[in-house]
């Protein structure tokens, strides 16, 4: 049987720790194509978390899984496996919890009446298109879903699967705002199998942006998180984002990297193994937290923005910003550019909004060959994308069951 080793009990001895008492566990399945790797399928309770007050441009979240196969060393999310009793190590990476269920129980809940349609976002968490996906297929139903209720959506990802979805996607933002972003930090192939070892390649993502615009949708980009010393060079950088405007990008966000407590003890003792000599920059670097410090992060800024510009991604934008007060001034940046502890965020050339609506009559951002078929969408869409996120969640924002 191809998907061999499954098992449908309550509980059993040597189950892994937590899992045997989740409420809608299923089985647990392990396969060839994915060795390491075991998938434990749940009936969930609920789809859309809410996640109220966090500073974010949305309220509401699905996540179809938990844990993540992509294995990114310095993933945020990893902490979060522990309400299951797993480790944010090897667990999070190999542990992956799949709701089964989720675009059927969704559909019940957008269909109450207090249901207002509000935006909804997928990828804050952990990835909905990591190679399970292509297995178990529940962004199909999650997308209908919303599409259908009127319900706004917004999907962050570095998975290449996404493509398989355009057609939907396409569809779908004739009905309701769509937005669209793809993580891309690097672009150097041989650190991202160290860093990102479960990650599609950096062409296989540069090629997913190039699909995304030619099928007419607006993609931005978070170059997300930029690592000190290892991904921050500006010859890196300067590289990067002439990728990115090739492949036409329709806004860049960076992110300079983050270490939460438990990703920090994970990162750090990958960074011991790979990069020994940047150890104790690391451990200056953040010793007083979770960000880097702000002469970094400050130094950091200045560096990105006339990069951001030399590529086009220097226009007037409406991105999402933190206030004025927590903002560096905005005539400082150049149009178009607004930053914020070691966030900067451009729209390009190509954007009415950086993350939305492509700009019409500007065909630089329209893919590498041709203007999008506009057989496939109809036309343009009649709707601004939503806005993807353009920061990572607090840690308020926990997926639940």
């Amino acid at each position: 049987m191809r998907w061999a080793g499954q098992r449908i009990e309550a509980e059993t001895p040597g189950t892994l720790p937590g899992l045997g008492s989740i409420a809608g566990l299923v089985r647990s399945v392990t396969t060839p194509e994915f060795q390491g790797i075991t998938f434990h399928e749940v009936l969930a309770r609920s789809a859309l978390n809410s996640v109220p007050g966090t500073g974010l441009p949305f309220n509401w979240t699905i996540n179809p899984y938990r844990g993540c196969t992509h294995a990114c060393r310095y993933c945020f999310a990893r902490p979060t496996h522990r309400y299951l009793e797993l480790d944010q190590g090897l667990d999070f990476d190999q542990q992956i919890v799949v709701k089964t269920n989720v675009a059927d129980v969704l559909r019940r809940e957008l269909a109450r009446p207090s249901w207002r349609g509000e935006q909804v976002a997928l990828g804050t968490n952990t990835d909905p298109y990591q190679r399970a996906e292509g297995r178990y297929r529940l962004m199909p139903g999650i997308i209908e879903a919303l599409a259908a209720s009127g319900t706004p959506l917004s999907i962050l990802t570095k998975g290449t699967l996404l493509r398989r979805d355009l057609d939907l996607l396409v569809a779908a933002a004739e009905q309701v705002p769509v937005g669209l972003g793809v993580s891309l930090a690097l672009a150097d192939e041989e650190l991202r199998r160290l860093v990102e070892p479960g990650v599609p390649s950096v062409r296989g993502r540069l090629e997913l942006i190039r699909a995304i615009r030619e099928a007419g949708l607006p993609c931005g980009v978070m170059v997300a998180p930029v690592l000190p010393w290892l991904t921050d060079s500006s010859e890196q950088l300067d590289h990067l984002f002439g990728e990115l405007a090739a492949a036409g990008a329709t806004g860049v966000t960076t992110l300079v990297l983050h270490l939460r407590p438990g990703v920090k003890e994970w990162f750090m003792s990958w960074l011991a193994q790979e990069r020994p000599d940047l150890v104790s920059r690391y451990d200056q670097l953040y010793s007083h937290g979770t960000n880097a410090l702000p002469s970094f992060r400050n130094a950091f800024e200045d560096k990105v923005r006339p990069l951001l510009d030399k590529h086009g991604f220097g226009r007037a934008s409406r991105h999402r910003s933190s206030s004025a007060s927590e903002s560096r001034s905005t005539t400082a940046m150049g149009a178009g550019i607004r930053s914020t502890n070691g966030v900067v965020e451009a729209s390009g050339p190509g954007s009415d909004s950086g993350w939305g609506e492509p700009d019409p009559s500007d065909d630089r951002f329209r893919g590498p060959n041709r203007r999008p078929d506009r057989g496939r969408s109809g036309g343009r869409s009649r709707h601004p994308a939503a806005p993807v996120p353009a920061a990572t969640p607090g840690p308020e924002q926990q997926p639940l069951f």
